[in-house]
């Protein structure tokens, strides 16, 4: 009787020490739960889209830098028209500051050789000679940071994503700015400027699986106050125009918009590259604090104690309609 007392005894004393072990362990589960109810490991990733701008879109670089100097990720990448270039380039290796030393050299006649086409005034074939000089690599499949490549199918108005294969085509299908651009072969589809399909690129980057969106939005309005001095700021202003009336479908996929002050600069100042990188950086650290946030990151940045005035924006503004 005795031994079967203390069996029972020592029966309810591996439960009660058993029941008290799943306590604590659910404890130190709860405590190390994470704000966002994701596992501790589990890092939200973030995808950044580069919309298009032609020389203005050298602000992407300044954004980028600001990135690489918080020893923030970016782990998806999509680019629209001169977002495309940027985003290959980055995507295949180059640092920011390779970015800016390649941004200084270059110059409208290094995209385009002008020609006698009923479908623009600019072939685009010196861009694959300078892509086989500057981009580290060539294909999709051999990036380091996934990327993906808008561009708009001519006929149906088709909005498409090239994430497979060969580089050089889509990034040149996606540069193919109506008018300026003759439009793009590839495999028996003619394709012109992404813009058309995305102004910036949100939606692409949801699809490929990013938890965070920014959108960087460079408004192309060129005109300004002035009336247009020839047929590109013709061109560009009625773009301006549509990506404005357009925005709804991208913004409502972007966690953030940035929206460097590219005010000032036309279509083809590469020449103010350094400029141009300054603005996107301006843009993207004084928008720290709110990529720190949405990212679950602790709020250390370097923003915070410069006292930047944030440009951030939640809209693509109205553009204001030049006189004729």
């Amino acid at each position: 009787m005795v031994g079967t007392s203390l069996l029972g005894v020592r029966g309810k004393t591996l439960n009660n020490l058993d029941r008290i072990v799943r306590s604590v362990r659910a404890f130190s589960r709860e405590l190390t739960r994470s704000p966002n109810g994701l596992p501790p490991s589990r890092r939200l990733t973030l995808g950044i889209a580069l919309g298009g701008g032609f020389a203005r879109g050298i602000a992407h670089i300044g954004a980028l830098k600001v990135l690489e100097q918080e020893n923030i990720p970016v782990d998806y990448v999509a680019g629209t028209s001169v977002g495309a270039i940027i985003g290959a380039a980055y995507c295949g290796g180059m640092t920011a500051a390779e970015l800016a030393e390649m941004a200084r050299t270059l110059r409208f006649s290094d995209f385009a050789r002008w020609t006698l086409s009923r479908y623009g005034f600019c072939n685009s074939d010196r861009m694959v000679r300078l892509f086989e000089r500057t981009l580290k690599k060539h294909t999709f499949e051999e990036l380091a940071i996934p990327l993906a490549i808008t561009a708009t199918e001519f006929r149906s108005g088709e909005a498409v994503v090239f994430t497979k294969g060969a580089l050089v085509d889509p990034i040149r299908a996606s540069c193919a700015y109506p008018g300026m651009f003759l439009p793009v072969e590839i495999d028996g589809r003619w394709y012109i400027d992404g813009m058309l399909a995305y102004g910036v690129p949100t939606t692409p980057l949801r699809r490929m699986g990013a938890d965070r969106v920014i959108g960087i939005y460079l408004s192309s309005n060129w005109s300004e106050a002035r009336p247009p001095r020839h047929v590109f700021e013709v061109i560009g202003h009625c773009f301006c125009i549509a990506q404005s009336k357009l925005s709804e479908s991208w913004v409502k996929d972007a966690d953030l918009v940035l929206e460097p002050d590219v005010s000032g600069f036309t279509y083809d100042c590469f020449e103010r590259a350094d400029e141009l990188i300054a603005a996107g950086e301006t843009a993207m650290r004084a928008a720290l604090p709110q990529v720190r946030a949405m990212l679950n990151l602790p709020q250390t940045s370097k923003s915070q104690k410069i006292g930047f005035t944030p440009v951030v924006t939640s809209a693509v503004p109205q553009p204001s309609i030049p006189a004729a």
